[in-house]
């Protein structure tokens, strides 16, 4: 039973940081919102323990900002550190495809199309958080197949600070759309295995939150 602790307490800071996150990017927790770990702590059933560790890779993230003796909050939505953001998981999607494409099955072409028909559905029916759920699926595909640990690290890493405007973005149904017929000709780039155009097609789809940084808030 000793061996089994450490992975229980991982799972319980994975699970808090997780819940935290997620309300940060739908906007139950909003930008300047205050965070407190005790307050979290009682709403998510968990102790103060893993919810200060969440906290501290959040503050790492960029989606939340501390002053010792002072504050804890969410932070704001700055247009640069989101573009920034986004161009470095950008260059990394674009490794990912380019390294992934030779490399692929037809079974994981196969699960990038079934991700893209959820991802279709999930927008259609304005269910924002299945639409970047299927999203994310899709793109796992290639950074998975790649196999290269520092970018599925470096995507894991920036990615969340991005999801705030993507949660807006697919909350718009011509987006969603514009989003899914990238998918598909990414998809078919991959069928294909044309890595080039696998890679090109991918830096149009991520540079697109880039520009999405730069229009002024709703």
């Amino acid at each position: 039973m000793e061996t089994l602790r450490p992975v229980r307490r991982t799972l319980l800071r994975d699970t808090a940081y997780e819940a935290i996150r997620d309300a940060i990017v739908r906007g139950d927790l909003p930008p300047g919102a205050p965070v407190r770990d005790a307050d979290l702590a009682e709403r998510l059933g968990l102790s103060r323990a893993p919810v200060r560790d969440a906290l501290s890779r959040l503050c790492g993230e960029g989606l939340v900002e501390a002053k010792p003796q002072s504050y804890t909050r969410v932070t704001r939505l700055v247009p640069r550190d989101v573009r920034d953001a986004a161009a470095v998981v950008r260059a990394m999607q674009e490794l990912a495809a380019r390294t992934a494409v030779p490399r692929l099955r037809d079974g994981d072409v196969a699960a990038m199309r079934a991700a893209n028909d959820r991802f279709r559905d999930a927008t259609g029916r304005g269910d924002v958080a299945e639409a970047l759920r299927a999203d994310d699926r899709l793109h796992d595909v290639l950074v998975t197949a790649c196999g290269n640990r520092a970018v599925a690290a470096t995507v894991e890493r920036y990615t969340p600070l991005i999801r705030r405007l993507e949660w807006r973005q697919f909350g718009t149904a011509g987006s969603a759309h514009g989003s899914a017929e990238l998918h598909e000709r990414l998809i078919e780039a991959c069928a294909g295995r044309d890595a080039v155009a696998a890679a090109r097609i991918t830096a149009e789809i991520w540079r697109a939150l880039e520009e999405l940084a730069d229009e002024p808030p709703e």
